[in-house]
């Protein structure tokens, strides 16, 4: 039985976020750390707690990428002056 060759959709992914960063700076980090939060919330407010992430423990999560979020923030806002 010959099995299905691995598909590396993780990196396509993992590219395509990094050229979002890339080129929309911290803006993009707001959205995508927004998106995650908001996710990670929805997942812990049914019962999520542990993650496949890194980090395992959806508080730490949540933690990060609100730390992410209020860092591009700030960024975003220096940016302006």
């Amino acid at each position: 039985m010959k099995s299905e060759p691995y598909d590396p959709l993780r990196l396509c992914v993992y590219a395509t976020v990094a050229l979002l960063a890339w080129l929309l700076g911290p803006w993009a980090v707001l959205g995508f750390a927004g998106l995650g939060f908001a996710g990670y919330w929805k997942a812990r407010r049914a019962g999520l707690t542990r993650s496949k992430c890194l980090l395992r423990d959806t508080r730490l999560v949540l933690a990060y990428l609100g730390l992410l979020a209020v860092a591009a923030s700030v960024a975003i806002v220096l940016s302006l002056r």
